[in-house]
């Protein structure tokens, strides 16, 4: 047998490194997906000649903090400018950020460590992965990017998406990585087998290319966000949003005409000027209009919402934006960047809105990366997601675009298509395979007559939810379990020898 691969400490760290090189690489801006099923493998190479503990768990945790440093670096300036912290509060806020993150990573690097010379280490080790990933929102209250986001424009191994969700996709390429670095630690070739897990996306059915039967007004006003509003202002802002809808509506008849989330503070409820402006926008459609604004509920908390006209059906944002929208418990230094006095309150029930004959489920911002919220809406019978957003916060940065791709994955998984404006970018109608069908330029006052379709059918995953991470998580303490069991050979109880004839002496 060949002996086991020796790395120095030094290698092992750089190897860690690279692996969190490798996922910032990944999404938005450098667009490097194809690198998805390789991204993890010089980690789990470190981890297979790393046998302290504490050693494996920094290396996952230097990986972690490569990986969030170079993705979600925009949190500074964001802070810096929004949240009015300067640059030395932003940059210290995003440090704390990618240090409480990382933590994630450590614990799968010290658990990875423990299967990876197993012969189920692979599967164990990315079912690991994904299921380490479902625990991201609800543990650190922020989810973004998981590994199978990589995967959007991969058509074969976004095959999987309807059935298990994005975590599906993060199984395979972490399933990948983990079979190569087996080759490479030299471990027996049916560890590497594994890999032909790999090929079962080729046996489902390929996303549709589903056909448009329905028009929308989506309208992308271009609202700045940086200004203070002023009584002016407001009714600027008011009128333009309504020019924009009735321009676009002279390009023929829709079903629904689509306003972005709330750039600024516009109260529907009680503002009758608005409720005037929209009410002649809903008349010259002859459709419903669905707009975003800020509700006070009985304690004067408010809350971030989406409005129908005029069925008067509101939903509330239930996943907030942290820091964004109410600032977490253990950062109350930082200033929240909404301009909203006293942090959000977040709704509590769903709400389908009637287009038609059709529901139509409206998730607000962030919302689109919380994808078990997401599939909610189509569980209970939406059959069009519509998603509003005013990514006017993020500048120029990757975030925009990032933010734009986890919403494509809630399309494949749910076989839906979404139709999604934004106050200045970017604005766009997604099919029910992730496609982008139809992209507004961003940074411009818009509106555009735009073409969607309903969809009947619910997925695996729209019906059964988090399924997979579940399993998985069964199929990890199992793993886990099984490799802290003792390998020994039962000792042979001792014969007794022989005894030889001799003649005695004559």
């Amino acid at each position: 047998m060949s002996r086991p691969l020796r790395t120095s400490v030094t290698i092992r760290v750089l190897l860690a490194l690279l692996s969190g090189l490798l996922l910032v690489l990944l999404y938005p801006p450098f667009h490097l997906a194809p690198l998805a099923p390789l991204a993890l493998t010089p980690l789990i190479l470190a981890l297979g000649t790393e046998f302290r503990p504490a050693g494996r768990f920094a290396l996952g945790y230097l990986s972690g903090l490569v990986l969030w440093a170079g993705v979600c670096w925009w949190i500074a300036p964001v802070l810096s400018f929004h949240g009015g912290m300067g640059s030395f509060g932003g940059w210290g806020t995003l440090a704390l950020f990618c240090l409480a993150k990382s933590i994630h990573y450590g614990v799968f690097s010290l658990l990875a460590g423990v299967l990876v010379r197993h012969w189920y280490g692979p599967p164990a080790i990315a079912l690991l992965w994904a299921v380490l990933e479902r625990t991201q929102e609800p543990l650190t209250l922020f989810g973004w990017l998981m590994l199978g986001d990589a995967g959007i424009n991969m058509s074969m191994p976004l095959r999987l998406a309807p059935f298990t969700g994005v975590y599906g996709l993060s199984f395979l390429f972490a399933l990948t990585a983990a079979c190569f670095a087996a080759m490479l630690l030299k471990q027996p070739r049916n560890h590497a087998l594994w890999a032909v897990i790999t090929i079962l996306p080729a046996a489902l059915p390929p996303l549709p290319s589903e056909r448009p039967t329905a028009h929308a007004v989506v309208v992308q006003p271009n609202l700045p966000t940086a200004d203070e509003w002023t009584r002016d202002s407001y009714i600027a802002a008011k009128s333009n949003l309504a020019a924009l809808s009735h321009k676009a509506l002279a390009d023929g008849p829709v079903d629904v005409v689509l306003w972005p989330e709330t750039p600024g503070p516009m109260f529907y409820d009680t503002d009758t000027d608005l409720q005037s402006r929209v009410a002649e926008v809903q008349k010259a459609a002859n459709a419903p209009v669905i707009l975003g604004s800020i509700w006070r509920d009985a304690k004067g908390a408010p809350r971030n919402s989406a409005q129908q006209v005029p069925s008067n059906i509101r939903y509330d944002k239930m996943f907030l934006v942290p820091f964004g929208e109410y600032v977490p418990g253990p950062f109350q230094f930082v200033n929240q960047v909404s301009d909203e006095v006293g942090a959000y309150t977040p709704g509590r029930e769903l709400a389908l809105m009637p287009v038609g004959l059709w529901k139509a489920g409206t998730f607000i911002c962030y919302e689109s990366a919380v994808g078990h919220h997401v599939r909610d809406f189509a569980r209970a019978g939406a059959n069009v997601f519509f998603n509003i957003s005013n990514d006017g916060y993020f500048f120029q940065t990757p975030a925009r675009e990032q933010h734009l791709q986890l919403v494509r994955m809630r399309a494949a998984e749910n076989r839906r298509w979404i139709i999604r404006a934004t106050n200045n970018g970017i604005t766009a109608v997604i099919d029910p395979a992730g496609n982008i069908r139809e992209e507004l330029p961003s940074f411009d006052a818009r509106s555009a007559r735009v073409a969607f379709g309903f969809v009947n059918s619910v997925t695996l995953f729209s019906a059964a939810g988090d399924w997979f991470p579940i399993l998985g998580s069964i199929l990890v303490i199992a793993a886990l379990i099984a490799s802290q069991q003792p390998h020994y050979t039962k000792p042979r109880k001792p014969t007794a020898a022989p005894q030889s004839k001799s003649k005695s002496p004559q």
